[in-house]
């Protein structure tokens, strides 16, 4: 009975050492997968040191309140500078020094020369307004179940969260092995154009990768990154992580990219948790997505959390337009979602603030934004903020 009760304490705490190293060696192993760097790769202390010498980037996601999808935006039928200018004036005005553009494959495919014109043209009025510019090549989102195409877009339907978004390419695009030659071509001329413009702040390759049933292989994302890497850009690249952190997925987007990147339209505890996440490779990080107030994702809460921990972050979005990204995610006619709180956007597409606290934070935050030449920003916000409101 003695030796049973012995033998069987033995096994149970080697039982609990060996599930101690395990533990141990599979953190070790996580750890120097996350050191390992990929032909091309920043260093850790490469994109530290990039990191150091950037202002705290405060940038939101911009699609000028006119276009309804990245493809309005940039063919260049509908490609509206006029409309770009203003609300790029306004998004300085606010503090914010960097935008997040999403470009579109059909639009490169159907006039290649044309998009980069007008895309160098926006870099021009981003540098006007002291902006830089992170592009994105890929998006997997496709809300509208359209394929995209160039020409006449869709019109805003009333109560539909964006109703025209498409992916960047089609979807079908994605999923087949024989069209990712197409894929290189664009993104290569797209960087290899651009690799040397110190406008562009960072490459973000791909958003969302895996949304909207994208089917996508690790083995196409492990080449979009190396595809980029072979032209050299001078400017980081990064993709983001959106959903399922702890996914191999996830990690492997955060472990080839040079600065780490994620989306955050969590509480704050939550995107505390994330931040921490984004950190753990030891590489700086940058939120390329939040703001989404009936999740308590609001900007009293963000933004100076963002700079508590040195963070740059990219909310979604400015101006509210065509896209009705105040409605929340899902909405349509048929089942309109709308909380009485704006999801998204921090102005109407009139010029008025949504919530003139918002930019009472910014300014005390930033310390950094444009004003017309009688020193106000917004006229009837500024009467709010004297009054109090």
């Amino acid at each position: 009975m003695f030796k049973k009760l012995f033998y069987k304490n033995v096994l149970a705490v080697l039982t609990f050492f060996i599930s101690i190293i395990f533990v141990f060696a599979s953190a070790v192993v996580f750890a120097d997968d996350a050191a390992k760097l990929a032909e091309g790769q920043w260093s850790i202390e490469k994109a530290n040191d990039w990191y150091a010498k950037q202002q705290w980037i405060v940038g939101c996601n911009f699609l000028p309140s006119t276009a309804i999808n990245d493809v309005e935006m940039w063919q260049d039928e509908t490609f509206d500078l006029e409309t770009i200018d203003k609300e790029l004036g306004l998004a300085r005005a606010w503090g914010i020094n960097s935008v997040r553009v999403f470009l579109n494959y059909v639009v490169w495919e159907a006039e290649a020369e044309k998009f980069k014109s007008n895309f160098k043209q926006f870099l021009d009025v981003a540098e006007k307004h002291g902006i830089s510019v992170m592009p994105l090549l890929f998006d997997a989102c496709n809300f509208s179940g359209n394929v995209a195409k160039v020409g006449k877009q869709p019109e805003p339907i009333e109560n539909h969260f964006m109703n025209a978004w498409v992916s960047s390419p089609p979807l079908a695009m994605i999923r087949d092995e024989s069209q990712w030659q197409k894929l290189k071509e664009y993104e290569q001329d797209m960087i290899r154009t651009f690799a040397s413009d110190k406008r562009i702040i960072i490459w973000d390759l791909f958003n969302e990768p895996d949304n909207c049933d994208s089917q996508i292989k690790p083995e196409l994302l492990e080449n979009i990154f190396a595809w980029a890497r072979e032209v050299r850009p001078s400017q980081p690249l990064t993709v983001g992580a959106w959903a399922n952190f702890d996914s191999d997925f996830s990690k492997l987007m955060r472990n080839r990219s040079d600065i780490v990147s994620f989306h955050a339209y969590d509480d704050k505890a939550g995107v505390e948790k994330k931040i921490k996440w984004a950190h753990e490779t030891g590489r700086p990080a940058v939120c390329t997505e939040w703001l989404n107030r009936p999740g308590k994702n609001v900007v009293a809460e963000i933004l100076p959390l963002f700079k508590e921990t040195k963070t740059g972050g990219y909310l979604w979005g400015l101006v509210n337009g065509k896209t009705q990204t105040h409605l929340q995610w899902g909405s349509t006619p048929q089942k309109p979602r709308n909380s009485g709180l704006w999801q998204h956007d921090l102005m109407h597409n009139n010029g008025t603030v949504y919530d003139p606290s918002e930019l009472q934070i910014f300014r005390n935050l930033v310390n950094d934004f444009t004003t017309d030449k009688d020193g106000i920003l917004f006229p009837n916000t500024e009467k709010q903020l004297k009054d109090g409101q």
